[in-house]
């Protein structure tokens, strides 16, 4: 296939170059545009308020100035519509699971790309430090060899995470939904010299329970595969709105 790379941690990241020689050395054709510099967090976010510089190192690698987002846009005017049979974003240094995807540059560049028509994977691998990128990378180039890309229709992005182990560790594959989880000690406060105060936003992650969840699977060595795209309507919320209004007209 025809893959376009991007990401959010920068083109100079381990995930991104890893995952691209694993699926060179699978017999497909990678261009890689990506952030150049570290955009983690960076959500669905452009610019707009200043240009962005394309920075080109061969036929098939650049980077970008700007965002996540910003990368595909740039690929996909140089490139068209046409170029890629799918976009694949990461590998990405930390999980993208539950309300996370909502700050993920790296999920935010996988959905870009299908709002411009292209199939799309996004992939994280759960730990931040001594990450396993060649399981995750190995890991996805199986699921393409059996079909995945195939099964992804318009207006559908995957979201895969995987588990931080050595391949031969992983249990095999759960489609899930994101979960839900909440921080505790979200953000600490740093005294700082002349009576001024930093804050620093982290936290320690909890989990909700949800067997099914992508927070679940993950924690017994399953990755998971969870179908997802931006739709915020509460349409079950409408009617009761509706009679609201009516009540008050």
């Amino acid at each position: 296939m025809r893959i376009l790379l991007t990401n959010d941690d920068g083109i100079e990241a381990p995930g991104i170059n890893i995952l691209g020689r694993h699926l060179e050395a699978a017999g497909h054709q990678i261009t890689y545009c990506a952030p150049q510099t570290q955009q983690s967090a960076a959500s669905h976010s452009i610019t707009l308020h200043a240009p962005i510089r394309l920075y080109k190192s061969s036929e098939s690698r650049f980077s970008v100035s700007g965002k996540p987002t910003d990368s595909v846009l740039i690929a996909y005017h140089i490139f068209g519509g046409e170029a890629f049979d799918l976009v694949i974003s990461g590998i990405n240094q930390g999980q993208n699971m539950a309300e996370d995807i909502l700050y993920s540059g790296t999920v935010a560049a996988a959905i870009e790309a299908c709002f411009l028509g292209y199939k799309s994977i996004a992939i994280s691998v759960t730990s931040f430090t001594d990450v396993h990128y060649d399981t995750a990378a190995a890991y996805l180039c199986r699921l393409l060899k059996a079909g995945l890309a195939d099964e992804i229709k318009e207006k559908e992005v995957l979201n895969i995470n995987v588990p931080n182990v050595d391949i031969e560790d992983i249990k095999g594959v759960k489609i899930t939904h994101p979960g839900h989880r909440h921080y505790e000690n979200f953000v600490t406060e740093i005294n700082a010299p002349q009576n001024n105060k930093l804050y620093w936003i982290s936290g320690d992650v909890v989990w909700a329970e949800d067997d099914e969840a992508d927070t679940a699977v993950i924690q017994e060595n399953f990755v998971s595969i969870s179908p997802i795209f931006p739709d915020f309507s509460k349409n079950e919320s409408k009617k009761r709105y509706q009679n609201w209004l009516k009540s008050n007209n």
